[in-house]
This record gives C-alpha cells, sequence and structure tokens, in this order.
C-alpha cells in the first residue's frame, strides 16, 4: 500500500470512529434498515410471483375471459378487464415476433424499419435496438496532482461518460413452434424501466490517441479519455423470454404490462428460476440486515455509554471546581511567597508558566513539571493531560522539599 493509500485510509478510519464509533454505527444502521426494507419487498414480490399462473400466450384469451382479477393484480381497488383498467398477474412464456406479423402486412421485409429494426453493424433483425457510446477516463496523480487523493476517496478512479440511444418497435410473444395466430400477447412497454434481456451483437473498443493536451492532464493529475467503448445490442426475433407483469383485454387482444412492485418484467429466467433467485436474494437480505443490525446497535450502545461517562466525568469535574480554587487559595502565604519571590534556577522553573517553582507530579505518570497553581489549572481541564508526556493523569500530588 502506498503513501497516498494509507493516508486515505486514516483520514477514513478517524471519521468512522469518530465520537467512539457514533458514525460507524449510523452508517449500519442505515445499511440494515435498507436491507430490510429490500427483504421486505423481495419477500412480498416472491409471494406474488408464487401465486401468478404460468401460462402460454395460447390459453390467456380463456383465462382472462373466466378468471376475476382481484387476487393477484398489482393494482389497488376495483379492477375493470374489459376497458384495460386493470389486470391479472400472470407469467407468460413465448417467443419475440414483430407486432406487424398479426395485423396483416404480410411477411416482414429486412428493410422496412416500421416493422423491425436491423442492426447496423452485424445486420442481425430485433424489435428494440440499443446503441452505447461510452468514453473510458484515466486518472491519475501525476507530479501536482496531491488532490486527487482527496477525490479517490469519495469517487472511484476510472471513470465513464455513457450515451446511449434505444429505438423499440411493436412486439408480442407467441407460442414456440406456432404461428402468430394461434395465439399471442402484445408486450406494451409504456412506463416499464426494468432491464431488459437484450444480446450484444456489436462490441468494439479504440484507444484514444494521446495529445500534448492530454500529458497536460496527467501532469497535473486531471481525469483525461483513454477509450472509446461501441457497444450495440438488440432483443431478436424468435428469442425465448418470460414476460412477468398485468396482463388484461385490450380491443379483445390481450396485452401485458410491467408491474412497479416487481423486480422483473422481460427476462431470460423462466418462472422456477427467477423464484430460486428471488428465495436466494431473500436469504442475503434477511442474514446482512440481522448482521448489520446487530452491530449497529452493539457500535452505538458502546458510544451511547462512553459518551455518557465522559458527560458525569465532566460534569463531576465541574462540580468540585470550586472546591479546588477553594484550596488553592488556602495555601500558606509563606509557600507562595517562595513560589512567586526569590531566585529559582532554570531547571526547576514550571514548564507552564517560567515563574514558580516546579512543586506538584502528576499522577500516575510522576512527572514533575509545573507549580501548584498551573497543576490545578491542568487537573481542571475536559481531559487533564501530563504536558511533557500527554498521558490522562487523575490528580496531583504537593511535593515538600525535606
Amino acid at each position: 500500500m502506498s503513501v497516498h493509500d494509507q493516508a486515505a485510509a486514516a483520514v477514513l478510519s478517524q471519521l468512522a470512529l469518530a465520537a467512539d464509533g457514533a458514525l460507524l454505527g449510523l452508517g449500519l444502521a442505515y445499511v440494515a434498515i435498507r436491507s430490510i426494507l429490500k427483504f421486505t419487498a423481495t419477500t412480498s414480490s416472491l409471494r406474488k410471483i408464487d401465486n401468478a399462473p404460468s401460462v402460454h400466450p395460447s390459453d390467456l384469451r380463456s383465462l382472462l375471459s373466466n378468471s376475476n382479477t382481484d387476487g393477484n393484480s398489482c393494482t389497488t381497488g376495483s379492477t375493470n378487464q374489459s376497458n384495460g383498467d386493470g389486470g391479472k398477474l400472470v407469467i407468460v412464456r413465448g417467443c419475440v415476433e414483430a407486432k406487424s406479423a398479426v395485423e396483416g402486412q404480410g411477411m416482414i421485409l429486412r428493410g422496412n424499419t416500421n416493422n423491425v429494426l436491423v442492426s447496423q453493424e452485424s445486420g442481425e433483425r430485433g424489435v428494440i435496438l440499443q446503441r452505447t457510446q461510452t468514453c473510458i477516463y484515466n486518472e491519475w496523480r501525476g507530479f501536482f496532482g496531491w488532490t486527487a487523493d482527496l477525490r479517490s476517496i469519495f469517487a472511484k478512479s476510472w471513470k465513464d461518460q455513457e450515451s446511449c440511444a434505444v429505438r423499440m418497435v411493436p412486439f408480442i410473444l407467441v407460442e414456440e413452434r406456432r404461428s402468430p395466430q394461434s395465439g399471442y400477447v402484445i408486450v406494451n412497454m409504456e412506463g416499464s424501466r426494468h432491464p431488459l434481456p437484450l444480446t450484444t451483437v456489436y462490441h468494439h473498443l479504440q484507444p484514444i490517441s494521446a495529445s500534448p493536451y492530454t500529458f497536460l492532464q496527467a501532469l497535473f493529475g486531471h481525469e483525461y479519455p483513454v477509450g472509446l467503448l461501441d457497444e450495440e445490442k438488440i432483443l431478436p426475433l424468435g428469442k425465448d423470454i418470460t414476460a412477468v407483469g398485468t396482463c388484461s383485454l385490450r380491443n379483445g387482444s390481450p396485452e401485458i404490462k410491467s408491474c412497479k412492485d416487481l423486480p422483473y418484467f422481460l427476462s431470460d429466467l423462466t418462472k422456477d428460476q427467477i423464484m430460486a433467485d428471488l428465495a436466494f436474494k431473500t436469504k442475503v437480505l434477511l442474514c446482512s440486515g440481522v448482521v448489520f443490525g446487530s452491530l449497529a446497535i452493539g457500535i452505538l450502545g458502546y458510544a451511547v455509554v462512553r459518551n455518557w461517562n465522559r458527560w458525569k466525568e465532566w460534569r463531576q469535574q465541574r462540580q468540585t471546581q470550586p472546591q479546588n480554587n477553594s484550596a488553592s487559595n488556602d495555601v500558606p502565604s509563606q509557600i507562595a511567597a517562595e513560589e512567586e519571590t526569590g531566585d529559582v534556577p532554570d531547571g526547576e522553573l514550571c514548564v507552564i508558566c517560567l515563574m514558580r517553582r516546579r512543586r506538584s507530579a502528576f499522577i500516575p505518570c510522576g512527572h514533575l513539571v509545573c507549580c501548584q497553581r498551573c497543576a490545578l489549572s491542568i487537573e481542571r481541564e475536559i481531559s487533564p493531560k501530563c504536558p511533557v508526556c500527554r498521558q490522562t493523569i487523575r490528580n496531583s500530588v504537593r511535593i515538600y522539599d525535606s
């Protein structure tokens, strides 16, 4: 580990252990609460998906016509299948096909972009086309880049700046090895922000040539571009996917929409794989919530007890301060006169005031370096420490010459 990394780690450890670990305890408590909330949401999603029927596209019409939607609906309140205000939560497994295949437009043409989308790089056809261009940046400390150490604490060294363009055409899911006319379901992507099961068809990383300006950026520790990544992903025709959402009849045709309460909409996984994945996530979230919650309670309890004891000690010192002042005023006048006047050698002067003779020794370190007045003033501090060894002191004792 370099010197800069050691300094960054020291700063982070000091921040985490501030106030006897109270900041670290609050951070762990936040993580535990987030884990419990995600566990609750994941458990609810698992229960809904478990109760949802798994059907083929050809069975949706009869299912929606003969069933009520008040049991597994993701919407609240009353639902109405005839006008599309509600829907039944279902899981449909089928193949991707363009919607134009059931609209009487005949055979799908390769060059007709209104029916399908064609990849510019690979020539493959699909219904969703996503082009991503990412500029990758690197950050070097450089000779004058000491400020990069502070930025590296809160941000990663490798940065990227991404521009993404997504195009899609209406598509449906049809039953495997059957024509679209035998049964299909329209996929409604409106309002969906779930991840898509896209397939990467083009991936190219092009390095960026360095320029004199790039050299200056690296010299002064600023970020500079090192590469340009081009990617192209599509949802190809004929791909088997699973749709999890609310299905209803719209204009006589079954239509499925995403449910915001569920983490899945379109996925490569089957229903059993989705349930296994959610079950594993619930176990991990529950264990992390219990572990982080226990650690947070222990650290916060320790911090509260430590700070409470410190506050009581400080309050006790404040209460005993008038007594110490009165005790210091009761010092015999001849001893005070001896300390205030007279020729005191330099090696016996108080290290605080440099005027009076050293008379008080600190306990437990035993250093005899202060006069009685300065020793009493040090004892009245919130955290009294010896001015020589910086060890915490409990009291001081008056030393008399024999």
